[in-house]
């Protein structure tokens, strides 16, 4: 029997490249050789999931996409919602505000008009209060002028009485004013 390596007689006639490794240098190593490495791998890997390994990652990044597009959806849906309540209550406040715009419109003029019907409700009290002085002056006046009438005419009555009486006329007069006077008392 041979030996197995005479089997291989070429082996033995080529040089030692040294030790087994990859050249990282990209510019130093064959392209051809890395082609073939690589379609070797794809080759034999497709079943192993060099495949199936890029297809969950694409599935995967597809599942993240649609789920971050899906809660996109949601977050816009909830944000339109908001939008819409916001602009409710912002439609409710502006009608409340007219609404309390237009009641404090009327609220001032209603003030105003009550405050206006207090001036003539008091205009009207001063001027009634002037016509009550006015007429109680008038009334103070004549009964002034009266009383001067009065003391006047009896100043000039007692004087023609002085003149044209005599005593004896005089203690007449008196004496009938006295009786008068006693027979008043006695009705009362």
């Amino acid at each position: 029997m041979k030996n197995i390596t005479d089997s291989f007689p070429s082996l033995g006639y080529w040089p030692s490249a040294g030790s087994f490794g990859f050249n990282t240098d990209i510019l130093a190593t064959n392209p051809i050789n890395l082609s073939v490495v690589l379609g070797v791998l794809i080759f034999f890997g497709k079943g192993v999931c060099a495949s199936c390994l890029l297809s969950d990652l694409l599935d995967n990044r597809k599942q993240r996409i649609f789920k971050t597009i899906r809660n996109s959806e949601e977050l816009r849906e909830g944000a339109i919602e908001q939008l819409e309540k916001a602009r409710d209550r912002l439609r409710k406040v502006e009608m409340e505000a007219d609404r309390f715009r237009v009641n404090g419109y009327s609220e001032i003029e209603r003030e105003k008009l009550n405050l206006i019907n207090s001036i003539y409700t008091t205009l009207e009290q001063l001027e009634n209060y002037k016509n009550e002085t006015i007429r109680f002056e008038q009334q103070r006046v004549i009964n002034q002028v009266r009383q001067r009438v009065f003391q006047q005419a009896l100043q000039g009555a007692l004087g023609t009485l002085n003149s044209c009486l005599n005593n004896e006329l005089h203690l007449r007069t008196i004496s009938a004013n006295i009786g008068m006077f006693g027979t008043m008392k006695e009705i009362k």
